[in-house]
Protein backbone atom coordinates (compact mmCIF):
# COMPACT_ATOMS: atom_id res chain seq x y z
CA UNK A 1 0.00 0.00 0.00
CA UNK A 2 1.95 2.95 -1.34
CA UNK A 3 -0.16 5.83 -0.04
CA UNK A 4 1.38 9.06 1.19
CA UNK A 5 -0.61 11.31 3.51
CA UNK A 6 0.06 15.03 3.08
CA UNK A 7 0.44 16.38 6.60
CA UNK A 8 0.37 19.99 5.36
CA UNK A 9 -2.99 19.62 3.59
CA UNK A 10 -6.18 21.09 5.03
CA UNK A 11 -7.94 17.89 3.96
CA UNK A 12 -8.14 15.48 6.94
CA UNK A 13 -5.96 12.38 6.74
CA UNK A 14 -8.91 9.99 6.70
CA UNK A 15 -10.43 11.84 3.73
CA UNK A 16 -7.12 11.76 1.84
CA UNK A 17 -6.84 8.02 2.42
CA UNK A 18 -10.49 7.52 1.49
CA UNK A 19 -9.97 9.31 -1.83
CA UNK A 20 -6.89 7.22 -2.67
CA UNK A 21 -8.54 3.93 -1.75
CA UNK A 22 -11.69 4.86 -3.65
CA UNK A 23 -9.59 5.70 -6.71
CA UNK A 24 -7.82 2.33 -6.59
CA UNK A 25 -11.09 0.45 -6.06
CA UNK A 26 -12.65 2.11 -9.11
CA UNK A 27 -9.49 1.47 -11.14
CA UNK A 28 -9.55 -2.22 -10.21
CA UNK A 29 -6.41 -2.28 -8.07
CA UNK A 30 -8.66 -3.77 -5.40
CA UNK A 31 -11.06 -5.93 -7.41
CA UNK A 32 -14.59 -6.98 -6.56
CA UNK A 33 -14.61 -9.44 -3.67
CA UNK A 34 -11.02 -8.77 -2.64
CA UNK A 35 -10.13 -8.12 0.98
CA UNK A 36 -8.52 -4.87 2.05
CA UNK A 37 -5.45 -5.00 4.31
CA UNK A 38 -6.24 -5.03 8.01
CA UNK A 39 -6.75 -1.73 9.78
CA UNK A 40 -3.56 -2.19 11.77
CA UNK A 41 -1.57 -2.95 8.62
CA UNK A 42 -2.96 0.11 6.84
CA UNK A 43 -2.19 2.27 9.88
CA UNK A 44 1.42 1.06 10.00
CA UNK A 45 2.00 1.51 6.26
CA UNK A 46 0.45 4.97 6.03
CA UNK A 47 1.72 6.32 9.35
CA UNK A 48 -1.70 7.25 10.71
CA UNK A 49 -3.67 6.00 13.71
CA UNK A 50 -6.01 3.02 13.67
CA UNK A 51 -8.84 5.42 14.52
CA UNK A 52 -8.10 7.35 11.31
CA UNK A 53 -8.25 4.09 9.35
CA UNK A 54 -11.57 3.24 11.02
CA UNK A 55 -13.04 6.57 9.87
CA UNK A 56 -11.81 5.88 6.32
CA UNK A 57 -13.26 2.37 6.25
CA UNK A 58 -16.56 3.58 7.70
CA UNK A 59 -16.88 6.14 4.92
CA UNK A 60 -16.01 3.57 2.22
CA UNK A 61 -18.67 1.23 3.60
CA UNK A 62 -21.31 3.94 3.79
CA UNK A 63 -20.62 5.02 0.21
CA UNK A 64 -21.05 1.44 -1.01
CA UNK A 65 -17.48 0.67 -2.09
CA UNK A 66 -16.80 -1.90 0.64
CA UNK A 67 -18.56 -3.88 3.32
CA UNK A 68 -17.31 -4.96 6.73
CA UNK A 69 -17.88 -8.61 7.60
CA UNK A 70 -17.77 -9.55 11.31
CA UNK A 71 -14.63 -11.44 12.33
CA UNK A 72 -13.49 -11.51 8.70
CA UNK A 73 -12.46 -8.10 7.40
CA UNK A 74 -13.40 -5.43 4.89
CA UNK A 75 -14.24 -6.54 1.34
CA UNK A 76 -14.69 -4.63 -1.93
CA UNK A 77 -18.26 -4.72 -3.27
CA UNK A 78 -17.80 -2.19 -6.09
CA UNK A 79 -17.82 -3.79 -9.55
CA UNK A 80 -17.59 -1.97 -12.85
CA UNK A 81 -19.88 -4.54 -14.50
CA UNK A 82 -22.72 -2.73 -12.75
CA UNK A 83 -22.15 0.30 -14.99
CA UNK A 84 -25.00 0.99 -17.34
CA UNK A 85 -23.12 3.82 -19.08
CA UNK A 86 -20.67 3.89 -21.98
CA UNK A 87 -17.22 2.27 -21.78
CA UNK A 88 -15.59 5.63 -22.39
CA UNK A 89 -17.32 7.01 -19.33
CA UNK A 90 -16.08 4.09 -17.23
CA UNK A 91 -12.55 4.54 -18.51
CA UNK A 92 -12.57 8.23 -17.67
CA UNK A 93 -13.82 7.48 -14.16
CA UNK A 94 -10.98 5.00 -13.67
CA UNK A 95 -8.34 7.45 -14.81
CA UNK A 96 -9.34 10.34 -12.59
CA UNK A 97 -11.55 9.09 -9.74
CA UNK A 98 -10.77 10.66 -6.39
CA UNK A 99 -8.68 13.47 -7.85
CA UNK A 100 -11.32 15.87 -9.19
CA UNK A 101 -10.50 18.96 -7.25
CA UNK A 102 -10.83 21.24 -10.28
CA UNK A 103 -13.18 21.23 -13.27
CA UNK A 104 -10.57 21.98 -15.93
CA UNK A 105 -9.36 19.80 -18.78
CA UNK A 106 -12.64 18.11 -19.63
CA UNK A 107 -11.79 15.09 -21.74
CA UNK A 108 -15.20 13.73 -22.71
CA UNK A 109 -18.56 15.38 -22.70
CA UNK A 110 -22.01 15.06 -24.18
CA UNK A 111 -23.78 18.41 -24.37
CA UNK A 112 -27.41 19.10 -23.59
CA UNK A 113 -29.09 20.59 -26.65
CA UNK A 114 -30.39 24.12 -26.22
CA UNK A 115 -33.18 25.65 -28.25
CA UNK A 116 -31.79 29.08 -29.05
CA UNK A 117 -35.00 30.10 -30.78
CA UNK A 118 -37.08 29.82 -27.62
CA UNK A 119 -34.22 30.26 -25.13
CA UNK A 120 -35.38 27.23 -23.15
CA UNK A 121 -32.98 24.52 -22.08
CA UNK A 122 -33.70 20.95 -23.06
CA UNK A 123 -31.86 17.80 -22.11
CA UNK A 124 -32.72 15.91 -25.25
CA UNK A 125 -35.53 18.15 -26.57
CA UNK A 126 -35.97 21.70 -27.85
CA UNK A 127 -39.00 23.45 -26.48
CA UNK A 128 -40.06 26.50 -24.55
CA UNK A 129 -40.97 26.47 -20.88
CA UNK A 130 -44.41 27.18 -19.49
CA UNK A 131 -44.91 30.57 -17.83
CA UNK A 132 -44.69 30.83 -14.09
CA UNK A 133 -47.66 29.28 -12.29
CA UNK A 134 -48.53 28.91 -8.65
CA UNK A 135 -50.38 25.60 -8.75
CA UNK A 136 -47.71 23.77 -6.82
CA UNK A 137 -48.18 26.02 -3.81
CA UNK A 138 -51.43 24.26 -2.88
CA UNK A 139 -49.89 20.78 -2.86
CA UNK A 140 -49.54 18.99 0.43
CA UNK A 141 -46.12 19.18 2.00
CA UNK A 142 -46.59 15.69 3.38
CA UNK A 143 -47.51 13.76 0.25
CA UNK A 144 -44.91 11.27 -0.94
CA UNK A 145 -45.52 9.48 -4.21
CA UNK A 146 -47.33 6.44 -2.91
CA UNK A 147 -45.54 3.12 -2.89
CA UNK A 148 -48.91 1.53 -3.52
CA UNK A 149 -49.55 3.42 -6.73
CA UNK A 150 -49.14 1.77 -10.16
CA UNK A 151 -45.51 1.14 -10.90
CA UNK A 152 -44.50 1.85 -7.33
CA UNK A 153 -41.26 0.64 -5.89
CA UNK A 154 -40.92 -2.75 -4.28
CA UNK A 155 -38.15 -1.47 -2.04
CA UNK A 156 -38.40 -2.20 1.66
CA UNK A 157 -39.35 0.98 3.51
CA UNK A 158 -37.25 2.33 6.33
CA UNK A 159 -39.29 5.47 7.10
CA UNK A 160 -37.20 8.60 7.07
CA UNK A 161 -38.09 12.06 8.43
CA UNK A 162 -39.88 14.38 6.04
CA UNK A 163 -37.60 16.90 4.29
CA UNK A 164 -39.44 19.78 5.99
CA UNK A 165 -39.36 18.20 9.43
CA UNK A 166 -36.58 19.04 11.87
CA UNK A 167 -33.66 16.65 12.16
CA UNK A 168 -34.28 16.61 15.90
CA UNK A 169 -31.12 18.62 16.51
CA UNK A 170 -32.07 22.23 15.93
CA UNK A 171 -29.39 24.86 15.72
CA UNK A 172 -28.66 26.37 19.18
CA UNK A 173 -31.07 29.25 19.63
CA UNK A 174 -28.61 31.38 21.60
CA UNK A 175 -26.00 31.16 18.83
CA UNK A 176 -28.58 32.00 16.18
CA UNK A 177 -29.91 34.96 18.17
CA UNK A 178 -26.39 36.27 18.78
CA UNK A 179 -25.60 36.07 15.07
CA UNK A 180 -28.81 37.89 14.17
CA UNK A 181 -27.98 40.73 16.56
CA UNK A 182 -24.46 40.95 15.19
CA UNK A 183 -25.75 41.22 11.61
CA UNK A 184 -28.10 44.05 12.63
CA UNK A 185 -25.19 45.94 14.19
CA UNK A 186 -22.43 45.17 11.68
CA UNK A 187 -24.36 45.32 8.42
CA UNK A 188 -26.49 48.32 9.34
CA UNK A 189 -28.60 49.70 6.51
CA UNK A 190 -27.18 47.16 4.06
CA UNK A 191 -29.95 44.81 5.22
CA UNK A 192 -32.46 47.23 3.66
CA UNK A 193 -30.90 46.93 0.20
CA UNK A 194 -32.57 44.52 -2.24
CA UNK A 195 -30.66 41.30 -2.81
CA UNK A 196 -29.15 40.62 -6.25
CA UNK A 197 -31.34 38.26 -8.26
CA UNK A 198 -29.01 35.27 -7.78
CA UNK A 199 -28.52 36.00 -4.08
CA UNK A 200 -26.15 38.11 -1.98
CA UNK A 201 -22.48 37.80 -2.86
CA UNK A 202 -21.57 37.21 0.80
CA UNK A 203 -23.72 34.09 1.13
CA UNK A 204 -22.80 32.67 -2.27
CA UNK A 205 -19.11 33.13 -1.47
CA UNK A 206 -19.45 31.39 1.91
CA UNK A 207 -21.43 28.50 0.41
CA UNK A 208 -18.72 28.11 -2.24
CA UNK A 209 -16.03 27.89 0.46
CA UNK A 210 -18.14 25.52 2.58
CA UNK A 211 -18.75 23.16 -0.34
CA UNK A 212 -15.02 23.00 -1.05
CA UNK A 213 -14.28 22.16 2.61
CA UNK A 214 -17.08 19.68 3.18
CA UNK A 215 -17.80 18.09 -0.20
CA UNK A 216 -14.71 18.59 -2.35
CA UNK A 217 -17.03 20.53 -4.66
CA UNK A 218 -15.03 23.43 -6.07
CA UNK A 219 -17.30 25.97 -7.72
CA UNK A 220 -17.36 29.69 -8.33
CA UNK A 221 -19.87 31.81 -6.38
CA UNK A 222 -21.60 32.77 -9.63
CA UNK A 223 -22.57 29.12 -10.14
CA UNK A 224 -24.74 29.31 -7.00
CA UNK A 225 -28.39 30.40 -7.09
CA UNK A 226 -30.16 31.26 -3.81
CA UNK A 227 -33.90 30.64 -3.41
CA UNK A 228 -36.56 30.25 -0.74
CA UNK A 229 -36.54 26.49 -0.35
CA UNK A 230 -36.46 23.41 -2.50
CA UNK A 231 -39.84 23.87 -4.21
CA UNK A 232 -38.83 27.26 -5.58
CA UNK A 233 -35.62 25.76 -6.98
CA UNK A 234 -37.62 22.91 -8.54
CA UNK A 235 -39.77 25.52 -10.29
CA UNK A 236 -36.68 27.20 -11.74
CA UNK A 237 -35.42 23.87 -13.07
CA UNK A 238 -38.82 23.14 -14.61
CA UNK A 239 -38.86 26.46 -16.45
CA UNK A 240 -35.25 26.15 -17.55
CA UNK A 241 -35.72 22.78 -19.27
CA UNK A 242 -39.21 23.28 -20.66
CA UNK A 243 -42.46 21.33 -20.64
CA UNK A 244 -41.57 18.89 -23.44
CA UNK A 245 -38.57 17.53 -21.56
CA UNK A 246 -39.29 14.21 -19.85
CA UNK A 247 -38.13 13.97 -16.24
CA UNK A 248 -37.52 10.70 -14.36
CA UNK A 249 -38.09 10.56 -10.59
CA UNK A 250 -37.59 7.98 -7.87
CA UNK A 251 -40.76 6.10 -6.91
CA UNK A 252 -41.58 6.64 -4.08
CA UNK A 253 -40.18 10.11 -3.56
CA UNK A 254 -40.99 13.45 -1.93
CA UNK A 255 -44.39 14.30 -3.40
CA UNK A 256 -43.77 17.97 -4.11
CA UNK A 257 -41.01 17.16 -6.60
CA UNK A 258 -43.51 15.62 -9.01
CA UNK A 259 -46.23 18.15 -8.18
CA UNK A 260 -44.03 21.13 -9.00
CA UNK A 261 -42.76 19.66 -12.25
CA UNK A 262 -46.24 18.64 -13.41
CA UNK A 263 -47.54 22.12 -12.54
CA UNK A 264 -45.26 23.33 -15.34
CA UNK A 265 -46.57 20.74 -17.78
CA UNK A 266 -43.61 18.38 -17.48
CA UNK A 267 -44.17 14.66 -17.88
CA UNK A 268 -42.65 12.67 -15.01
CA UNK A 269 -41.59 9.07 -15.54
CA UNK A 270 -41.69 7.32 -12.15
CA UNK A 271 -38.90 4.72 -11.79
CA UNK A 272 -39.24 2.18 -8.94
CA UNK A 273 -36.63 2.69 -6.23
CA UNK A 274 -34.99 -0.58 -5.20
CA UNK A 275 -32.85 -1.06 -2.06
CA UNK A 276 -29.72 -0.25 -4.12
CA UNK A 277 -31.24 2.53 -6.23
CA UNK A 278 -33.09 2.67 -9.55
CA UNK A 279 -32.71 -0.56 -11.51
CA UNK A 280 -30.45 -0.52 -14.58
CA UNK A 281 -33.23 -1.87 -16.80
CA UNK A 282 -35.57 0.95 -15.80
CA UNK A 283 -32.85 3.51 -16.51
CA UNK A 284 -32.38 2.04 -19.98
CA UNK A 285 -36.09 2.02 -20.79
CA UNK A 286 -37.04 5.53 -19.72
CA UNK A 287 -37.32 8.27 -22.33
CA UNK A 288 -36.29 10.86 -19.76
CA UNK A 289 -33.26 13.07 -20.21
CA UNK A 290 -33.42 14.64 -16.74
CA UNK A 291 -33.13 12.36 -13.69
CA UNK A 292 -34.03 13.82 -10.28
CA UNK A 293 -32.55 11.72 -7.48
CA UNK A 294 -31.87 11.89 -3.75
CA UNK A 295 -28.78 9.68 -3.40
CA UNK A 296 -28.57 9.99 0.40
CA UNK A 297 -31.54 9.10 2.64
CA UNK A 298 -34.19 9.36 -0.05
CA UNK A 299 -37.59 10.29 1.37
CA UNK A 300 -39.66 8.35 2.46
CA UNK A 301 -37.65 5.11 2.15
CA UNK A 302 -34.38 6.29 3.71
CA UNK A 303 -32.50 4.50 0.91
CA UNK A 304 -28.93 5.63 0.18
CA UNK A 305 -27.17 4.47 -2.99
CA UNK A 306 -23.58 3.29 -3.09
CA UNK A 307 -20.66 4.30 -5.26
CA UNK A 308 -21.44 1.77 -8.00
CA UNK A 309 -24.97 3.08 -8.54
CA UNK A 310 -23.77 6.69 -8.45
CA UNK A 311 -21.29 5.90 -11.20
CA UNK A 312 -24.11 4.27 -13.16
CA UNK A 313 -26.27 7.39 -12.84
CA UNK A 314 -23.38 9.49 -14.15
CA UNK A 315 -22.90 7.07 -17.05
CA UNK A 316 -26.61 7.25 -17.84
CA UNK A 317 -26.50 11.05 -18.06
CA UNK A 318 -23.32 11.09 -20.14
CA UNK A 319 -24.60 8.45 -22.56
CA UNK A 320 -27.79 10.28 -23.50
CA UNK A 321 -26.59 13.86 -23.02
CA UNK A 322 -28.83 14.24 -20.00
CA UNK A 323 -28.83 16.00 -16.66
CA UNK A 324 -28.84 14.67 -13.10
CA UNK A 325 -30.50 16.74 -10.38
CA UNK A 326 -28.79 15.79 -7.12
CA UNK A 327 -31.16 16.63 -4.26
CA UNK A 328 -29.05 16.33 -1.10
CA UNK A 329 -31.35 17.75 1.57
CA UNK A 330 -30.07 15.42 4.35
CA UNK A 331 -26.48 14.76 3.32
CA UNK A 332 -24.76 16.78 6.05
CA UNK A 333 -26.15 14.52 8.75
CA UNK A 334 -24.39 11.31 7.73
CA UNK A 335 -22.96 9.69 10.87
CA UNK A 336 -19.64 8.70 9.29
CA UNK A 337 -18.42 12.25 8.73
CA UNK A 338 -18.16 14.23 5.55
CA UNK A 339 -20.38 13.09 2.70
CA UNK A 340 -17.51 13.34 0.24
CA UNK A 341 -18.95 11.28 -2.56
CA UNK A 342 -21.54 13.63 -4.01
CA UNK A 343 -22.38 13.11 -7.67
CA UNK A 344 -21.34 16.69 -8.42
CA UNK A 345 -17.82 16.04 -7.08
CA UNK A 346 -17.49 12.72 -8.94
CA UNK A 347 -17.65 14.04 -12.49
CA UNK A 348 -16.20 16.69 -14.78
CA UNK A 349 -18.98 16.25 -17.33
CA UNK A 350 -20.95 19.28 -16.15
CA UNK A 351 -24.17 17.27 -16.24
CA UNK A 352 -25.10 17.50 -12.54
CA UNK A 353 -27.19 20.20 -10.84
CA UNK A 354 -26.71 20.13 -7.06
CA UNK A 355 -29.45 21.23 -4.63
CA UNK A 356 -29.54 21.60 -0.86
CA UNK A 357 -31.29 23.64 1.83
CA UNK A 358 -30.72 24.80 5.41
CA UNK A 359 -34.15 23.62 6.62
CA UNK A 360 -32.92 20.29 8.00
CA UNK A 361 -29.59 21.46 9.36
CA UNK A 362 -30.73 24.66 11.11
CA UNK A 363 -34.53 24.73 11.46
CA UNK A 364 -37.64 24.14 9.30
CA UNK A 365 -38.42 27.86 9.48
CA UNK A 366 -35.20 28.69 7.59
CA UNK A 367 -36.65 28.70 4.09
CA UNK A 368 -33.37 29.10 2.25
CA UNK A 369 -32.00 26.74 -0.36
CA UNK A 370 -29.28 26.85 -2.97
CA UNK A 371 -28.67 25.34 -6.38
CA UNK A 372 -25.26 24.85 -7.99
CA UNK A 373 -25.28 24.96 -11.78
CA UNK A 374 -22.64 23.56 -14.13
CA UNK A 375 -20.72 26.45 -15.69
CA UNK A 376 -22.13 25.74 -19.14
CA UNK A 377 -25.70 26.33 -17.89
CA UNK A 378 -25.08 29.69 -16.19
CA UNK A 379 -25.53 31.88 -19.28
CA UNK A 380 -28.64 29.97 -20.36
CA UNK A 381 -30.13 30.28 -16.88
CA UNK A 382 -29.55 34.02 -16.73
CA UNK A 383 -30.89 34.60 -20.24
CA UNK A 384 -34.04 32.61 -19.54
CA UNK A 385 -34.73 33.23 -15.85
CA UNK A 386 -32.36 35.96 -14.71
CA UNK A 387 -35.19 38.49 -14.41
CA UNK A 388 -36.60 36.76 -11.31
CA UNK A 389 -35.83 38.57 -8.06
CA UNK A 390 -34.24 36.58 -5.26
CA UNK A 391 -36.99 35.34 -2.94
CA UNK A 392 -34.84 35.37 0.22
CA UNK A 393 -34.50 38.66 2.17
CA UNK A 394 -30.98 40.09 2.32
CA UNK A 395 -31.02 39.98 6.14
CA UNK A 396 -31.63 36.21 6.19
CA UNK A 397 -28.82 35.70 3.70
CA UNK A 398 -26.37 37.75 5.76
CA UNK A 399 -27.23 35.72 8.89
CA UNK A 400 -26.50 32.46 7.07
CA UNK A 401 -23.30 33.89 5.63
CA UNK A 402 -22.11 34.78 9.13
CA UNK A 403 -22.99 31.33 10.49
CA UNK A 404 -20.86 29.77 7.76
CA UNK A 405 -18.02 32.29 8.06
CA UNK A 406 -17.75 31.98 11.85
CA UNK A 407 -17.68 28.18 11.81
CA UNK A 408 -20.82 27.97 13.99
CA UNK A 409 -22.68 26.04 11.30
CA UNK A 410 -19.99 23.37 10.91
CA UNK A 411 -19.54 23.05 14.67
CA UNK A 412 -23.27 22.38 14.93
CA UNK A 413 -23.10 19.74 12.18
CA UNK A 414 -20.19 18.02 13.90
CA UNK A 415 -22.07 17.98 17.22
CA UNK A 416 -25.08 16.37 15.56
CA UNK A 417 -22.88 13.76 13.88
CA UNK A 418 -21.14 12.89 17.15
CA UNK A 419 -24.49 12.50 18.89
CA UNK A 420 -25.85 10.30 16.11
CA UNK A 421 -22.71 8.13 16.14
CA UNK A 422 -23.04 7.72 19.90
CA UNK A 423 -26.71 6.79 19.57
CA UNK A 424 -25.84 4.28 16.83
CA UNK A 425 -23.17 2.63 18.98
CA UNK A 426 -25.57 2.44 21.92
CA UNK A 427 -28.23 0.90 19.68
CA UNK A 428 -25.78 -1.69 18.33
CA UNK A 429 -24.60 -2.52 21.85
CA UNK A 430 -28.14 -3.12 23.13
CA UNK A 431 -28.83 -5.49 20.22
CA UNK A 432 -25.99 -7.83 21.24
Amino acid sequence: MNYEIDGTSRIPAYIQLYQMLRSDIIAGVYSYGSKLPSKRTMAEETGVSVITIEHTVELLCEEGYTEARPRSGVYVIFQKSDFQGMPAMIEMEHSSAGHRMEADGKTWRREVTFADRSESVSAGSTTSADPLTSAYSTASAHTPVSAGSPGASSAQFHPHPHPHVSSGSEFPYTVLAKTMRRVLLDYGERILVKSPNDGCAELRSEISAYMARSRSIHVKPDQIIIGSGAEYLYSLVAQMFGKETVFALEDPSYGKIRQVYEAYGIRCDMLPLKPDGIASEDLRKTRATVLHITPFNSYPTGISVGGTKKQEYLGWAAQRGGILIEDNYDSELTISGRAENSLFSMTEQENVIYMNTFSRTIAPSIRVGYMILPERLIEIFHRRLGFYSCTVPAYDQYVLAELLRSGDFERHINRVRRRKRKEKKTENFTKR
